[in-house]
């Protein structure tokens, strides 16, 4: 069938499985940047050009998209995503992301405490933070137990903290004889009981700890979950992931859904993988166990190990949690790191290394210098340091000197305010110091670290990346420290790709390379600065195959099966909460527009739950300059 005057060819030896035209194609290959039409044959980009460079590609069975003069990108790539532990969870949980209210959040757990059945938790883990919301503030434990009197509830608030209702604490035992484990703080009443509020100080552990009390899912569900998440993270633009590993994520077995779903053949997002021991002072066993079974590079294209991390040991760790006091590291830290990093090397292995503060990366580069020094740290050896908020440009200029790399995440965007609170604006005008990262000579990639703090939607961390903004719009970055659209989109493609030795057959639109494309829902490169994290994809192609459709092209991709189990967050509410179709980006009167009726929709909710607090029972009688009494919700107060 025609389709703009282009007809199939119908003696094509080997047609294209896909088409692309009429697109504004940005390819990401300097050596050509732009294109308007793509071919892809047995999943990998054939034809790069226009309407008459993919024509011959064009056999009777080939699909070919209208892209109707929409911006095209290559597959974005969150180098820093706990997808794997995310996929298992993702239909148990309920998601607060992007919703921009309070009481819009309250209102979505209530409605979802009473379709849950006895037995289960409603949670709500990572992607949002008070700073969105129009009230500008958490939820109370009274408000939890107020929206689910009879279900357990547990609220993780960013690295900071948990919120358990009345009925959560009765769940995994908490009473006022419980102790409060080390680095971690449960807030008490007056009597000595526990009030619902659990504290990281500084550490996550006892946050982490309580959410793994919770019922998990089948684990058939577990596949169903993983892919629906995946699909998620397509309707963003997302075709590869670099899976960081992390607590309570143990290999094999928390592996085995994505594994499964690889020799199906049913992923949608391309994973490399990390592997991150699990207990402290046994983290040589594992490595050394992990050693044996499997080595970097094993897998294919859709699923591969791509070392270990982000952790190599449990005491050179620390801790993002900016409310607290930057913790200091044991006495045993470099020389576990050390053990753990000789280990690796010694078989090959790369990794990755969380570390937040410049004190825990110049410890840690003492250690790399020692076994590099005794010629043990192979060059070409792939490694990074994740995070990396206060590097200094001594550490920048080390980092490089042994060919590391940095993957940065917009955790600022979620956690700036506290950032500020603690160490002032101006340390977090250059927290992390991306400019200069890159004007060091380091490849650097961006991603999310999401789903425990920040949302997965990847066109905040762009948006975050270009604007210097946090979620609730208060500018931490000078220009001097943020990248340009181009930039920035590079750090979420090819960069990516090269972290993974994969840069050869991924992260741009260049034939020979997979074909990983996303047609975007508004043009990313003409966008108000506002507007980018309002962004997805209409189309989201993975290795020639429509993964994701959306809006004009709507039912090209493959349904999903039913989500089980049914009372699942995401069959009533879905995964991120988008404020707008995704067919029309409005503009940035529009959006004050709503951000006022979101505020004055949220009003009277406030005055209710002020009455209640007893904010108003001191307010003087101040007269207005028009002699009526002083509003306690004017503006002006």
């Amino acid at each position: 069938m025609p389709v703009g005057g282009i007809r199939p060819y119908d003696g094509v030896r080997h047609p294209a499985q896909l088409v692309v035209r009429n697109g504004r194609i940005h390819t990401g290959d300097p050596a050509r940047p732009a294109a308007s039409a793509v071919a892809i044959t047995d999943g990998v980009f054939s034809a790069v050009g226009d309407d008459a460079t993919v024509a011959p590609h064009i056999g009777p069975d080939t699909r070919v998209v209208d892209a109707l003069g929409r911006r095209v990108i290559p597959g974005l790539n969150d180098s820093h995503l706990h997808v794997i532990r995310g996929g298992l969870n993702y239909l148990l949980e309920l998601r607060w992301d992007g919703v921009r209210s309070l009481r819009t959040a309250l209102r979505m757990l209530r409605e979802q405490a009473e379709r849950t059945p006895t037995g289960q938790w409603v949670r709500v883990v990572g992607g949002w933070t008070g700073e969105q919301f129009a009230e500008k503030r958490l939820p109370t434990v009274s408000e939890l137990n107020a929206a689910a009197p009879d279900t357990p509830v547990f609220v993780l608030h960013l690295y900071q903290s948990a919120i358990l209702n009345r009925a959560a604490l009765e769940a995994v035992g908490f009473t006022r004889d419980s102790p409060n484990p080390p680095g971690g703080e449960i807030v008490r009443d007056f009597a000595g009981n526990p009030t619902g509020v659990l504290l990281a100080a500084p550490a996550a552990g006892l946050l982490y700890s309580t959410l793994a009390k919770g019922p998990i899912l089948a684990p058939e569900d577990q596949l169903g979950s993983t892919r629906h998440y995946l699909r998620e993270l397509n309707r963003f633009g997302i075709t590869s992931a670099i899976d960081a590993a992390g607590g309570f994520q143990n290999f094999p077995d928390n592996y085995a859904a994505v594994t499964e779903l690889a020799e199906r053949g049913e992923l949608t997002v391309r994973i490399a993988y990390h592997l991150f021991p699990q207990t402290a002072g046994q983290e040589l066993d594992d490595l050394r166990r992990w050693i044996g079974m499997v080595s970097p590079g094993d897998g294919d294209e859709w699923l591969r190990c791509n070392g270990a991390g982000e952790n190599l040991a449990w005491s050179p760790a620390d801790f993002e949690n900016f409310a607290e006091p930057r913790p200091r590291l044991t006495a045993r830290a470099s020389q576990d790191l050390e053990a753990a990093a000789r280990l690796l090397l010694d078989n090959g292995w790369g990794f990755r290394l969380h570390a937040t503060y410049d004190e825990t990366i110049r410890q840690d580069l003492d250690v790399f210098e020692k076994i590099a020094a005794d010629g043990a740290f192979p060059a070409g050896t792939r490694w990074l340091f994740d995070h990396a908020e206060t590097v200094s440009q001594e550490s920048l200029d080390r980092i490089k000197a042994l060919g590391g790399a940095v993957s940065v995440q917009n955790r600022m965007m979620f956690q700036g305010k506290a950032f500020i609170d603690r160490y002032g604006a101006e340390r977090a005008a250059t927290a992390p110091p991306i400019r200069a990262m890159r004007d060091t000579g380091l490849l650097v990639a961006a991603g999310t670290d999401a789903t425990r703090v920040s949302s997965y939607n990847p066109w905040l961390s762009l948006s975050w990346l270009v604007t210097g903004r946090t979620v609730g719009d208060t500018l931490l970055y000078p220009a001097e420290n943020r990248v340009d659209r181009s930039t920035a989109l590079e750090m979420y493609t090819s960069a990516g790709a090269h972290l993974t030795g994969e840069s050869d057959v991924k992260g741009t639109i260049t034939e020979g390379k997979y074909g990983d494309l996303a047609i975007l829902s508004a043009d990313y490169f003409a966008v108000a600065d506002e507007d980018i994290d309002r962004i997805e994809a209409l189309v989201t192609v993975a290795g020639g195959k429509v993964v994701h459709a959306a809006g004009d092209y709507e039912n090209i991709a493959a349904p999903l099966p039913e989500i089980s189990p049914a009372w699942s967050p995401v069959a009533r509410f879905g995964g991120f909460q988008a404020a707008t179709d995704v067919r029309q980006v409005e503009g940035s009167g529009a959006r004050q527009a709503r951000a006022l009726t979101d505020a004055a929709t949220d009003s009277e909710e406030q005055r209710a739950w002020r009455e209640r607090r007893g904010d108003f029972d001191h307010v003087p009688h101040v007269p207005h300059q028009s002699g009526g009494a002083l509003d306690p919700l004017d503006g002006c107060f």
